[in-house]
């Protein structure tokens, strides 16, 4: 009869999160900021298909970094809960924190029971009446669950990206001018696939290489909807950075 090595359970974690962080650690940045008139998304996404930020109900948003297959079946995850708790209760029931709390049960039954960890880093992203009452929560392949302020930044290349937001980043920017500086952020850092040469010539990154959204904080006022998740791209993309660069 074989015997079976011996593996400490504090080994066992070690290597567990070291094989998590390297998959993560390959991923193409996110940025998710706090701004004066909602929540901007900004992701480095050459893929026009395959989302890493989506809705998952009226003023909540999702983003995520790492293997597609494993966030795309937790974004599902959290629809179907807010959906079921929306209708079951009330829409003001479903909120960020209780979306958040689930996402860090489900990660860490994972991490701790199963062979393998998934290989992600979250953000649940609330709009608030007020800048004061956004949240951003961010949870990490192990379940833990941090309440972040202003912005967060997950994937490969984020002290780089932190530093370079930190530069550029007010509480009084715009969901506008948010994209420009998250862009400039991504390109300075070296995180995208062609930073290097736009660094050296001055020019933003490549408008398909960006997934963003908005998450508006009166879309009420503004498309006459309850939803506040809205997608940017196409011509209004390009005129956004375009302005930017002008200026």
């Amino acid at each position: 009869m074989t015997q079976q090595f011996y593996v400490s359970p504090e080994q066992l974690m070690k290597d567990r999160a070291d094989f998590a962080r390297k998959g993560i650690g390959r991923g193409r940045s996110v940025v998710v900021m706090s701004c004066r008139d909602g929540i901007a998304l900004v992701a480095e996404n050459p893929s026009p298909s395959l989302h890493k930020l989506g809705e998952i109900y009226d003023r909540i948003a999702f983003a995520a970094v790492g293997k597609y297959n494993e966030f795309e079946s937790l974004r599902q995850a959290g629809v179907r809960y807010a959906d079921v708790r929306g209708y079951s209760y009330a829409r003001e029931d479903v909120t960020a924190r209780g979306l958040a709390s689930v996402y860090a049960q489900s990660l860490g039954a994972v991490f701790t029971a199963e062979s393998k960890p998934f290989e992600v880093e979250l953000v649940v992203a609330e709009v608030g009446r007020t800048q004061q009452s956004d949240h951003l929560y961010r949870l990490m392949f192990d379940g833990s669950i941090a309440d972040e302020s202003d912005f967060v930044v997950m994937g490969g290349a984020a002290e780089a990206v932190v530093e370079a937001l930190r530069a550029s980043w007010s509480s009084d920017l715009s969901l506008r001018e948010a994209v420009p500086a998250s862009a400039r952020s991504l390109r300075k850092a070296g995180a995208g696939p062609t930073a290097g040469d736009d660094a050296a010539s001055g020019m933003m990154p490549d408008p398909s290489v960006l997934e963003v959204a908005f998450l508006e904080r009166d879309p009420d006022t503004l498309r006459g909807s309850r939803r506040a998740f809205r997608r940017v791209g196409g011509p209004e993309l390009t005129t956004l950075l375009q302005h930017e660069q002008d200026s």
